[in-house]
């Protein structure tokens, strides 16, 4: 049975991933506005150049590159409030 006033960690994903999805999108809109070009710093991590695999009759292509901004951890923050009223 589940608890009652219990929180479901699915919920908490989401919107994790929509305040980091809104928060870079808000960071890419203001990255030119003069006042709030500081939401669009960041920093990348990640593979410069995919990794290819050619294994004969597939070729199979990797990579991988994250890109954390001001505006997408403020986001996060923001989801977490959320998240607690919820």
């Amino acid at each position: 049975m589940k608890r009652t006033g219990a929180k479901n960690g699915w919920v908490l994903f989401l919107l994790m991933l929509a305040g980091i999805v809104l928060g870079s999108f808000v960071g890419t809109l203001t990255e030119h506005i003069s006042g709030f070009s500081w939401l669009s710093y960041g920093q990348s991590f990640g593979l410069d150049s995919p990794i290819v695999l050619n294994i004969g009759i597939m070729v199979l292509t990797f990579g991988l590159t994250i890109k954390i901004t001001i505006g997408s951890i403020l986001g996060m923050m923001i989801a977490a409030i959320v998240y607690r009223f919820v």
